[in-house]
């Protein structure tokens, strides 16, 4: 089985052995985030299959070579960021996200959650790469599935209350996936922290569940996300993180209490989109 991921304006990449054999086309055409830190100017299917090759190259994605702890940071407020700050802090003891190679893991250690996350986008399938297994569980991590490397926050939710976490942070890509987790929290529980990614194109009604099942939502190019969206705390006015509760809120600060770049704090109604700096088209 071959590694499927969706990146740049959510366009489907495939990779086998290392390579890439093949890019679909972006339902987005300009994202400030891509100009900002690769100077792409308009997602082309070149353009995509150059970045995908980068972070083989570079981070050893879907290979045996993968760079599983990173502490330097991709963006100041993307999730595995946040995850990572919580974690530092003692406000998370656990996360639950997806790594290539590996599937779902449970994780507590903030150089591996932001090794994992960092440069990674929406992932999609994977299959078992024993070294990235390996490394994972010799930095603590705990792979939920090695033998198939599924993705499946449910059960990796299940599977950290089972090792006695509580205050668990789960990104999940979907409304049913968000809802299903936030029942979870209540039948066993927990302190869960729903941050949910990879939201360019979802329906209005998906947006609108995912919203009423998360406490923070990184809201990509999702026109609806945008649209519905009633945060408590914005950050970033270009492709916006919303918190939508008092804990995602909280969770939040923990990440801006680590950031060394100076934070302008003010009161306003929310969200605040300024047109000329949207991706476009939001979808």
């Amino acid at each position: 089985m071959p590694h499927v991921m969706e990146l740049m304006g959510k366009a489907r990449v495939v990779v086998k052995d290392g390579k890439v054999i093949e890019v679909g086309v972006p339902e987005v055409e300009w994202c400030p985030l891509f100009v900002k830190l690769r100077g792409v100017e308009k997602m082309t299917r070149e353009e995509i299959k150059k970045n995908m090759e980068a972070r083989i190259s570079e981070l050893g994605m879907f290979t045996d070579r993968r760079k599983l702890e990173y502490e330097a940071t991709v963006v100041a407020f993307g999730a595995s960021e946040i995850m990572m700050s919580g974690l530092n802090s003692g406000f998370l003891e656990t996360t639950v996200t997806a790594c290539d190679g590996a599937g779902t893991v449970i994780s507590g250690s903030p150089t591996l959650v932001q090794g994992i996350g960092g440069i990674k986008s929406g992932l999609l399938e994977t299959e078992p790469i024993s070294a990235v297994i390996k490394g994972i569980e010799e930095r603590g991590g705990t792979v939920l599935d090695p033998s198939t490397a599924s993705i499946d926050p449910i059960h990796g939710v299940k599977k950290a209350a089972e090792l006695g976490y509580k205050k668990i942070a789960v990104t999940v890509a979907d409304a049913k996936t968000a809802k299903k987790v936030r029942e979870i929290e209540y039948e066993l529980g927990l302190d869960l922290f729903v941050i949910a990614v990879h939201v360019t194109g979802i329906s209005r009604e998906d947006a609108q569940e995912l919203l009423d099942n998360s406490d923070i939502v990184i809201s990509c190019a999702s026109k609806y996300i945008r649209e519905l969206a009633k945060p408590l705390v914005q950050v970033a006015a270009a492709i916006p993180l919303f918190a939508l509760t008092k804990k995602g809120k909280e969770l939040v600060i923990e990440r801006a209490k680590e950031t060394e770049s100076p934070i302008l704090i003010n009161t306003m109604s929310l969200p605040v989109l300024p047109e000329h700096k949207q991706p476009r088209e939001l979808v």
